[in-house]
């Protein structure tokens, strides 16, 4: 069997549990004997850290000429050798760190035509698509990384004779930031193009649901797969006689409630029930995300705290793990409902505890691994005093710490997730 992923890039700018999820699939089901993998980007290059050997060089429908086409319509029919200028890499990575390209203001319309695919996705650039799967042999299955590129379904299948898979996690992230009508609208259109979809996949239960809520799609089409990781190259050693500290690890953001770390944090730090707390930061940000960043380091500083924050710039390799090494707990307390959360398995790989709010999937998966505590309601109070409890009370620091580590060895291993796929993979072809 022959499986070729269709990945949307984010250019590597920060950290993109999307992203990591992509490149997980493709090295899990590449340890499957008899299925062979391949992924192609779409919009921007790939996050290099993450990329292996099966990644293609190539980039299709560029960010940047389906973002001007989209906006000056006179140039829709542009001749083909302006794409290739567009497409040059170091351009679209310029482009990956622009403000643009992480918010839905003003892609309202640019959206709704990719879900729908005619008029986003260029014939001529669907055929040299399909031109190019065919010349490096047919897959039997293309899978598309998110539903908002569910357009290609329809358009690969006009000329393909295929099975394909599209996963799901965190569509709802981008579509409820957009205005009505458009919110609905992107709905509705997903719902109807999940005809061309032979299967969906998601990693957990909650974002089944809401999908399905959503969309009206049929519940026996959408597999779950949990997400899993292999554990080399993972340590758990921590950096003995320093300071307490409360970790960050995501995309700096307002959605992903950066700022309420940080009022807990100063909250904690005002309480100084744990003397010499520290705040470590790590995930990057983008060009839209500096103000709010900016404001808040500034928040930190009026008060007095700004000696007790670390930012770490880089999110990968030796850094993250630098980065784990350095803290006691980890805390992301998203604004929204998040239907999975990687940056917690990533935490429990290195022993490292979590808090997070009782909301999404996160009660989901810290009762799978046991790699924490949930708290509620969703306040800036509840999460203080949440992260206190597990600060001061050492034995439920270690427990929680010893069972996230060995949760996610155990129950969520790359093998696991494995052989989840290949099951999802061999009933759609057989379906």
């Amino acid at each position: 069997m022959k499986i070729v992923y269709l990945i949307t890039g984010s250019g590597g700018a920060f950290y993109c549990g999307n992203c990591y999820r992509d490149m997980l699939f493709l090295r899990a089901i590449r340890k499957v004997p008899g299925i062979s993998a391949s992924a192609i980007p779409l919009y921007l290059p790939p996050d290099e850290a993450n990329t292996e050997t099966g990644f293609d060089d190539h980039v299709f429908f560029g960010a940047i000429s389906m973002y001007i086409r989209e906006k000056a319509p006179f140039l829709r029919n542009m001749p083909a050798f302006f794409d290739k200028i567009l497409d040059f890499t170091p351009f679209l990575k310029l482009a990956a760190k622009q403000a643009g390209t992480t918010r839905t203001d003003g892609l309202e319309e640019l959206t709704l035509n990719m879900i729908e695919g005619d008029n986003a996705f260029k014939p001529a650039e669907v055929k040299r698509l399909v031109k190019y799967l065919e010349s490096t042999g047919k897959p039997d299955i293309v899978h598309l990384s998110n539903a908002l590129i569910l357009g290609l379904a329809r358009q690969l299948k006009k000329h393909m004779d295929i099975k394909v898979v599209c996963s799901l996690l965190n569509e709802d992230d981008w579509i409820e930031e957009m205005k009505e009508p458009f919110r609905s609208r992107a709905w509705e259109l997903i719902g109807r193009e999940a005809e061309h979809v032979d299967r969906f996949v998601t990693p957990s239960k909650y974002y089944k649901e809401l999908f399905i809520s959503k969309t009206g799609v049929k519940r026996d089409n959408i597999e779950v797969v949990p997400l899993g990781f292999d554990s080399e190259g993972f340590h758990a050693e921590k950096i003995e006689n320093r300071a307490p500290a409360v970790g960050y690890f995501c995309r700096v953001n307002a959605h992903n409630g950066f700022d309420k770390l940080v009022d807990a944090f100063i909250k904690m730090k005002q309480q100084n029930i744990i003397p010499d707390l520290t705040l470590n930061v790590c995930g990057g940000y983008t060009g839209d995300d500096k103000p709010f960043v900016s404001a808040q380091i500034q928040k930190i500083r009026s008060n007095g705290y700004n000696k007790s924050v670390k930012i770490y710039p880089e999110f990968q390799g030796n850094k993250k793990a630098e980065f784990f090494k350095s803290v006691d707990v980890i805390s992301v307390p998203v604004r929204k409902y998040d239907g999975y959360g990687m940056y917690i398995l990533e935490a429990n790989l290195e022993g490292v505890p979590v808090v997070q709010p009782s909301t999404g999937a996160f009660p989901e998966i810290i009762e799978m691994t046991g790699g924490g505590i949930t708290y509620a309601p969703d306040t800036i109070e509840a999460l203080a005093e949440a992260l206190t409890k597990l600060l001061v009370n050492s034995d439920l620091k270690e427990k929680t710490g010893r069972d996230g580590f060995s949760g996610v060895r155990s129950k969520l291993s790359l093998g696991k997730m494995s052989d989840g796929l290949a099951n999802m993979y061999n009933s759609t072809m057989k379906g």
